[in-house]
């Protein structure tokens, strides 16, 4: 790899990483606190306005990946390339059918934004659906099967890496929240069932998740 290929990845990390901060410190309820108290009529479309910057920020990083993608370090052949798309087509299967139990317009910011919500905490309720059975963030466990099911070159292995350990602390962020709101019921929750990576052993029965909902809900609600 010459040195200019390098530097490139180089810009390509500091971009990742940058990108990281600012997506985790505008998440989080300091900062959401801050603009809730300087412009409380921004409020409404504040989740929004999040999430169409989070995604117009992917752009450079985007484009540096496909026009200095670097050489290709790792290929799916064979029985190998079967494999790996087949379970990229379970993930996206997996994405379609979990879709139902997450409350898109609270997630997406336009509930905020119809309703004139000014809250910084989100408002959608404890919910365990069966892929929350098995493991806490389905969608990022599903996210790394299609990142990792691909084709490595240079800038997409760099980018799987950093983006792989920056869901792992962002779901660590994530839960601090979710530990704040839904106290020791959210605490059991995480110590029986995995965080990213399903483990087959691991894991709660319909009962379970909705005796551990109900006992979020009221520790909530006090």
């Amino acid at each position: 790899m010459d040195d200019a290929q390098t530097g490139r990845l180089a810009v390509l990390a500091t971009l990742w990483l940058v990108y990281f901060v600012l997506h985790s410190m505008l998440a989080s309820l300091t900062v959401k606190s801050w603009v809730a108290r300087r412009f409380p009529h921004g409020m409404p479309i504040y989740r929004l306005g999040f999430n169409i910057l989070a995604t117009l920020a992917l752009l450079p990083m985007l484009w540096l990946m496909h026009r200095h993608p670097g050489p290709i370090l790792w290929a799916w052949t064979g029985a190998g390339f079967w494999f790996a798309n087949a379970l990229a087509l379970v993930a996206l299967i997996g994405f379609a059918r979990s879709a139902r139990y997450y409350d898109t317009g609270e997630f997406l910011g336009l509930r905020q934004w119809r309703t004139g919500s000014c809250g910084i905490e989100d408002k959608e309720s404890f919910r365990i659906s069966p892929f929350h059975r098995h493991v806490r963030h389905p969608w990022y466990a599903l996210g790394l099967v299609l990142l990792w099911t691909r084709d490595m070159n240079a800038a997409l292995i760099l980018s799987a890496v950093l983006m792989t350990a920056y869901l792992f602390i962002g779901a660590h962020l994530e839960e601090q929240k979710l530990i704040a709101r839904y106290g020791g019921a959210y605490r059991r929750y995480m110590a029986r069932v995995p965080g990213l990576i399903p483990l087959p052993w691991k894991s709660i029965s319909a009962k379970e998740a909705a005796e551990l909902v109900a006992e979020a809900e009221r520790h909530s609600a006090t």
